[in-house]
Formats: C-alpha cells, sequence, structure tokens
C-alpha cells in the first residue's frame, strides 16, 4: 500500500501542476519562492500543442501585492508584459443608452460622522447640483483626465485615497513567470496527459502519464488544465454548479489592433444589444472583444459588432472562446486542487480572473496541507473560495440587472430575472435606506457597490437622517471645495503616457521617488 492510501501524515514533498498559463505559472511562482527552503520540488507540465485561453488581460489592484510578495521589480515586469497603469473601469450605456461612469480603484468623498459619504452627496444632488458622483473621486478625476501618479505614503493625503493595478498580455506575464520560477528551481515537463493512476481505496491522484510514456508521481496535484478540468472534472468528478440562469452570456471573440499613443489609464466595458465589449490598452496593443448571449446574438453578428469598433488594425484573426458560467462544487477534493478555469468562470467584466486564481494560490499556500490532505484544511479552503466566487457572481449579475434598458430582449431578460436571496436583500436594503450591506469577507466594498448602483440610477428611496442635521449651504459648500481639490489635485499630475514612459527607461532609477505630499491633507466633508 502506497503512503497515500496508507494516510501517511508526512509532509508533502512534490506539487505537480498540471497545466500552464496564467493559472500554472502563477502557482509556480508562488509555490516556489513562498516555500523555498521547506523541501518542496514543484512540477510543471504543459504542452505547447494545447492554448491558453485569454478572455481578459486588465487586473485588479490585488495582482500588485501578489508581485511584490513574490519580489518581482515592478518596472522590469510592466516592460516585460506591455502593460499599463489601471485606475478602473468605465462602464457606458449599462443603466441606460448614453450614460457613463467609472468605478474606481478608490474612494467617494469621505465619510461625514461615519455616515458614507454618498448620503451626502445625494442630498446635495436632490437640491439640484449638477455634479456627477465620480467628480469627489480623485482616481475618476485622473482617468477621465488621463493621469496618473503613484498614491501618496501618508494615509490623510488626499492622493491616498486611491489605488492602482495594470492591463497586462497575460501570455507574456506567463511566459514572464516561467523564467522567474525556472530560475528558483521549478521543473517544466513538456508533454500532454494522457492517463491519471488514482489509489484504489483512497483515490487519491498517485501519478499522471504524459503522451510519450513519462510517468510523474505527486503528492499534491494543481489542476490549471483549464475549463476542461482534466483531473477535477474528468478524473475527481467534483461537479458544476452552472449560472447561465443569471449571468446568460456564454461567448466572447477577442481581436487584438494597433495600439495609440497615450493610452487612457482605465478600462473600458459597453454595454450593448446582447452582451458588451471591452477595450484594454496595453503599450504594444489593444486587447478588445465581445462578451456576450449566444441565444440572443449569433457568433457572425457579435463578430461585425466587434470589428465595426475596433479603434485601430487588426492585428490577428478572431478568436472565439466559448464558456460555461459557474464554479466547481469542488475546488479542492482529494489530493487535487483546481486552480483558474479549472475551479470555474466568471466572465471578465470586473477584471476578476487573475484574482481569483491569485486568492487560490495564497488560500493554498496557508492552508499548505500534508500527505494526508487534512478534510478540514480542504473544508475551509472550499468554504472560502465558494464565498468568494459567490460574492463576485452578485456583483456582475447586479451590473445586467439594474438598468432601465428596455430596447432588447437580452436587456428584458436580465433585467427582469429572479436574483439570488443573497443579492435581493442587498439591493433592496439600499433602495429603502441607501446603506451597503456589508460583509467582513468579499472582494467588493462598499465603494464599488455604490459605484455601480448609483451609476446605473438606482437611487435610495431615503437618505440617512443623519445627514438631514447640516445646514444645505454649508455642506454644498464643502462638497464644492472637496470637488475643486481633487481637480487641480489631479490636474497636476503627470499624464498616463509620461508615467510609462519612464517606466520603460532601465536607466530611469527615479521613476516612483516623487512624493504626492504636495496635493494637501485630505479633509472630511462637514
Amino acid at each position: 500500500m502506497d503512503a497515500t492510501e496508507a494516510g501517511d501524515g508526512g509532509p508533502v514533498t512534490h506539487v505537480v501542476i498540471a497545466g500552464g498559463g496564467s493559472a500554472g505559472w502563477m502557482t509556480a511562482a508562488a509555490l516556489c519562492s513562498v516555500l523555498a527552503g521547506r523541501g518542496v520540488r514543484v512540477t510543471l507540465i504543459e504542452s505547447e500543442q494545447i492554448g491558453t485561453v485569454g478572455v481578459g488581460e486588465a487586473t485588479l489592484p490585488h495582482l500588485r501585492y501578489f508581485n511584490q510578495r513574490l519580489g518581482i521589480d515592478e518596472p522590469e515586469f510592466m516592460r516585460a508584459t506591455g502593460a499599463t497603469y489601471k485606475l478602473g473601469i468605465e462602464f457606458a450605456h449599462w443603466g441606460r443608452r448614453g450614460d457613463a461612469y467609472i468605478h474606481p480603484f478608490g474612494e467617494f468623498g469621505s465619510d461625514v460622522d461615519g455616515v458614507g459619504f454618498h448620503h451626502a452627496f445625494l442630498r446635495a444632488q436632490a437640491a439640484g447640483s449638477p455634479h456627477a458622483l465620480g467628480e469627489y473621486s480623485l482616481p475618476v478625476f485622473m482617468a477621465a483626465a488621463g493621469r496618473f501618479a503613484f498614491p501618496a505614503a501618508d494615509p490623510t493625503d488626499l492622493a491616498a485615497t486611491y489605488s492602482y493595478a495594470y492591463h497586462v498580455d497575460s501570455a507574456l506575464y506567463a511566459r514572464y513567470l516561467r523564467g522567474f520560477s525556472e530560475a528558483r528551481g521549478v521543473q517544466r515537463q513538456e508533454g500532454r496527459i494522457v492517463g491519471v493512476d488514482q489509489a484504489p481505496e483512497s483515490g487519491f491522484i498517485r501519478a499522471v502519464t504524459l503522451e510519450s510514456g513519462h510517468r510523474i508521481e505527486g503528492d499534491l496535484f494543481i489542476d490549471c488544465s483549464g475549463f476542461r478540468g482534466l483531473l477535477i472534472e474528468q478524473t475527481l468528478h467534483a461537479g458544476y454548479e452552472h449560472w447561465k440562469h443569471w449571468l446568460p452570456c456564454d461567448r466572447a471573440i477577442a481581436i487584438p489592433c494597433e495600439g495609440v499613443p497615450d493610452p487612457p489609464p482605465y478600462t473600458q466595458a459597453r454595454a450593448e444589444r446582447a452582451g458588451w465589449r471591452w477595450r484594454i490598452p496595453l503599450q504594444h496593443r489593444i486587447g478588445n472583444g465581445h462578451v456576450y448571449a449566444s441565444d440572443f446574438c449569433s457568433d457572425d453578428e457579435a463578430l461585425d459588432v466587434l470589428r465595426a469598433a475596433l479603434p485601430g488594425r487588426a492585428m490577428a484573426e478572431p478568436n472565439l472562446l466559448r464558456f460555461q458560467t459557474g464554479r466547481r462544487r469542488l475546488s479542492w477534493s482529494h489530493n487535487c486542487v483546481a486552480i483558474g478555469l479549472s475551479a470555474g468562470f466568471l466572465e471578465p467584466l470586473e477584471s476578476t480572473g487573475l484574482h481569483l486564481i491569485q486568492l487560490a494560490i495564497m488560500k493554498l499556500v496557508e492552508l499548505f496541507p500534508g500527505r494526508a490532505m487534512e478534510p478540514r484544511l480542504r473544508d475551509e479552503f472550499n468554504r472560502v473560495m465558494q464565498m468568494e466566487v459567490e460574492r463576485v457572481k452578485d456583483f456582475l449579475i447586479t451590473h445586467y440587472h439594474v438598468t432601465e434598458r428596455d430596447d432588447s430582449p437580452f436587456w428584458d431578460h436580465c433585467r427582469t430575472l429572479a436574483l439570488p436571496d443573497s443579492l435581493q436583500h442587498k439591493l433592496e436594503t439600499f433602495r429603502e435606506t441607501g446603506h451597503v450591506v456589508r460583509y467582513r469577507e468579499g472582494l467588493f466594498l462598499e465603494p464599488s457597490w455604490i459605484a455601480v448602483l448609483l451609476g446605473q440610477r438606482l437611487l435610495p428611496r431615503r437618505i440617512d437622517p443623519r445627514i438631514q442635521r447640516y445646514p444645505l449651504a454649508s455642506l454644498q459648500a464643502g462638497l464644492e471645495a472637496l470637488r475643486v481639490r481633487i481637480r487641480d489635485c489631479a490636474e497636476a499630475m503627470p499624464r498616463h503616457q509620461q508615467a510609462l514612459d519612464r517606466v520603460g527607461d532601465p536607466g530611469d532609477q527615479g521613476w516612483r521617488s516623487a512624493s504626492m505630499s504636495l496635493y494637501g491633507v485630505r479633509e472630511a466633508v462637514h
């Protein structure tokens, strides 16, 4: 009887990663870095014959911290991946045709005696204020003006009220991480997996066999094989929970095109008749795509919409992707952990793909098991990943459901669909009180919900009564002073292209040394 089958409680000494791409190489890079010195070997198996799926190339600020944890130099990373900076996502035509707002990586104003700033904004708006919510957000102003500077280190500074992420070429990022990982001892094995050997009693995976006949044994297997779930589903039958009834988009077409000088520091997401289009500016090209529901739009029509909107000459043939929105019922089963598309898929509307990969990797590191694969560790991993992905799911559904659009069968379906109970409660509470139901764990916090709900015209029936005690004139004066300070702060910053030019110069050692303190100290609005 082998050690795994016998329930040997010894340490994991060999991790086998099935699949490359962003998920595989992010996992390899993290394990070889974080587990260095613990005697854990890492082998990654991938085949050049199997392509990788790159639906989106926009990220969240969490990727910065992932790279920092690995000790990756930011300018080097950006040069290697053609990255640009990202301050948020612009949503156009979602609430109504003609509407647009930016969901920023930052705050809107500041709380007024513990009451959310948006209550003060709503009171001023009801009194006739012509200004939009985004005018009280520094990253929104920066994005709209095409500006970029690094956040201030002083948390009391106005310029500390935002964060940033990247637009990155995911294929180049995977290539960069491959070099990083191999330099730290990760062994790459070229080949296609054609067989899986399981222990007869426990069902644990003992080894995988390649097309060449080469057998690779391991203690812990990471499934990064993409949608097919070679280990987690085809071998262990973990099951899949489909969410098409809530998120009907099931296809995407992607076409890269030539870039433009001085690219905007934000992602664009434009609602269409049966889905939405993304535009992601990189240093060397623009990523374009059309996510759509095949029940409401043909492939040919979707391609025509995308081609007509390309801002430059196409650089490749269209890439058609089919997907099933949902999650694996168990992300960790037996001695196998699914990371990336093998664990499930949520469309890239809020750039959550790499974040969920990163979250799974770091949670695995936190709960890193012994060879017995302690059940309590598996249960906790599965609990956290289920909760995180379901909360992201609710946030994505909100974009489709909170709309006044009735100009196509697709939008009629989205506007009238029955919601998950968790989301129904959240929306009803906001509609009645103006307050966002908070939770301790989960990706999207109150400012994100405020950006989308108010940006798509879901106005609460009342605002917090504590705001009513402030004289309206005083409140309006404070709001105007804040708006002007934010505008002046943003306009004093360099253009996005200037920041990219400094990143592109390896000899520029002062690229990030300038202090943002000159933009003044943040003040409460009351």
